[in-house]
């Protein structure tokens, strides 16, 4: 919220003076520092097995449930209702930019379970850059998201903590805790190939890998 605050101030009142190359050099930055952060967590996995499993399956799901192309269609119906509204769609625009996507979910789940929160972090930055691009073209109303990140990120990772707090035996170190990471892990490194425009992966349709991972790390425990 701090990011987004600052920066959208910045770009209200900067307006379209801020030269695009800054914004896009600020972008490659935070696209570079997104891939070593998912990196690190994906080799934080126990069971390489496990991670492929997630991953592979939990792309497959995805991609048969469509999951990234419904939530671009979303995006764009409800950014349609509020065209030529400058209010409106920069409050609409901001809160599906900031709201609707992997890195919002899994930042919120890893903070939650496990009180990390280097991959919000990572998000606040790229949140404050972006608020800063929008309200220059979209105005004040940018700011008014303030209040969707308030509830919908933070009542996820409230959840993700009570979740966390009500499983017996659920801890950082636990296998299903480490190949929950890791998963989460190759998504942000898809994330950060996206960034940097190297490739759209699609990272949305990997985010069935979340649940699959800590299921199947129960298996392979439940086998041994």
């Amino acid at each position: 919220m701090g990011t987004v605050l600052a920066g959208g101030t910045a770009g209200w009142l900067l307006g379209e003076r801020l030269p695009v190359r800054v914004r896009e050099a600020a972008t490659v930055g935070v696209g570079l520092s997104t891939l070593v952060l998912g990196a690190k967590l994906a080799l934080g996995t126990g069971n390489v097995l496990v991670l492929m499993l997630s991953v592979i399956l939990g792309g497959a799901t995805g991609g048969a449930l469509r999951i990234s192309v419904r939530l671009e269609r979303l995006s764009q119906r409800v950014e349609g209702l509020f065209s030529g509204r400058p209010l409106a769609e920069g409050f609409l625009t901001a809160s599906l930019l900031f709201c609707i996507g992997p890195m919002t979910l899994l930042g919120a789940i890893q903070d939650g379970l496990f009180g990390d929160w280097s991959l919000l972090a990572a998000k606040s930055i790229l949140d404050g850059v972006s608020a800063t691009a929008l309200a220059a073209a979209l105005g004040p109303g940018v700011l008014l998201s303030l209040f969707v990140i308030l509830v919908y990120q933070g009542g996820i990772t409230v959840a993700a903590h009570l979740l966390a707090t009500s499983l017996a035996g659920f801890s950082p170190d636990s296998p299903a805790a480490l190949e929950l990471s890791a998963a989460g892990g190759a998504i942000v490194l898809a994330l950060g190939i996206g960034l940097l425009k190297l490739r759209d992966l699609r990272p949305a349709d990997l985010l069935p890998a979340l649940a699959l991972a800590p299921l199947f790390a129960w298996l392979f425990e439940l086998w041994r």
